[in-house]
């Protein structure tokens, strides 16, 4: 357990926490939204610095991230906790700590003891070429994030936010400098839905999008696409027009079909018919890089935008890049946005 940045004291020994938008104000003895961020005497500490929940050695499509070093191994990291309680979540077993009847005030939640060295000298023995905070939300152990990204840019490692998108503009400056990519889930463009599904709120997540664009990050999207609460056309339309014209027309959109789970087991899976429409939708709203996940038979090759050749061809983790070495189509000699 260490102290975490990014807070102010109040009066009563009370703190505000400034990692995330919900800007939470902690009492002693309790935490904020998350769960894992508590006040102790008028000081905020960290529950989950050394608490790794998750780590596992992915292929970097897995999170998914497709235009930045395909075909390659990030070595994947989480701990317990998660600013939303999102009613969908396929981590709900570490991200909800409450829910999962963890003490957060022991200190000692559930995970694995690893250091940001620690974790570092595993991605390296692996083989990785980059990190990933992914899992549950990294902004809720970004003192855990931001040691480790330190580390891994010394070691020649890339650094990768997997992210709801509602850090608060202090932590997104803060890790700017270490974080190379970020694939932030746009979960609706509708800020009841994420009232209602996630407590959050879509504002926010729309300004960070566009403040990593300015910042210089990489930045991918993905949309989970639940049946009858986030698929209408009329939104999605918003959405594709919204990432096309601030986030720019090359940014990679990832729409999910989603599988009954946690607490949404009442609605069945997404038609895929409903993912073909979306994709649609994004392409007629000037988007060029739009792929399907958690599908069979999904759209996953990445086209030259200008002649429509395969430049990039998967098959599930199965990657073969077929760019010249100046990452040009083969074909007609366009580039291809990203880091191949």
């Amino acid at each position: 357990m260490i102290r975490a940045r990014l807070y102010e004291t109040l009066s009563d020994h009370a703190v505000k926490c400034l990692a995330c938008n919900h800007y939470c104000t902690i009492t002693p003895g309790h935490t904020g939204v998350c769960g894992v961020r508590e006040n102790r005497d008028g000081q905020l500490f960290s529950l989950v610095y050394d608490r790794v929940v998750a780590a596992n050695v992915d292929p970097i499509e897995k999170k998914p991230i497709f235009h930045f070093k395909p075909g390659s191994l990030s070595y994947s990291i989480g701990t317990p906790g998660c600013n939303f309680k999102c009613r969908f979540c396929q981590n709900a077993d570490i991200s909800q700590v409450r829910d999962q009847g963890a003490d957060p005030f022991s200190g000692r939640l559930a995970g694995k003891a690893m250091t940001p060295e620690a974790i570092v000298a595993k991605a390296v023995e692996q083989g990785c070429q980059s990190i990933a905070y992914t899992y549950t939300e990294p902004t809720v152990f970004f003192e855990l994030v931001l040691d480790t990204a330190m580390l891994a840019k010394d070691a020649g490692l890339a650094n990768i936010f997997v992210t709801n998108g509602f850090m608060s503009p202090k932590l997104l400056q803060a890790s700017a400098a270490v974080i190379d990519v970020a694939n932030v889930d746009l979960k609706s463009f509708s800020n009841e839905f994420y009232t209602r599904y996630c407590n959050g709120r879509l504002e926010p997540v729309k300004q960070t999008l566009k403040s990593m664009v300015d910042l210089g990050l990489m930045v991918e999207v993905t949309t989970l696409i639940i049946p009858g609460l986030n698929d209408d056309p009329n939104e999605l339309k918003q959405m594709a027009s919204f990432i096309a014209g601030e986030l720019g027309p090359s940014t990679p959109w990832h729409l999910s079909r989603f599988h009954p789970t946690y607490q949404l087991t009442q609605i069945g899976p997404t038609p895929v018919e409903t993912l073909e429409k979306a994709c649609d939708i994004a392409l007629s709203a000037g988007l060029v890089h739009v792929y399907t996940g958690n599908v069979t038979g999904a759209r996953e090759n990445t086209y030259c935008p200008d002649c429509g050749q395969i430049v990039i061809k998967r098959v599930g983790y199965s990657v073969e890049n077929l760019l010249t070495q100046t990452n040009k189509c083969p074909g007609c000699g366009s580039p291809v946005s990203g880091i191949y």
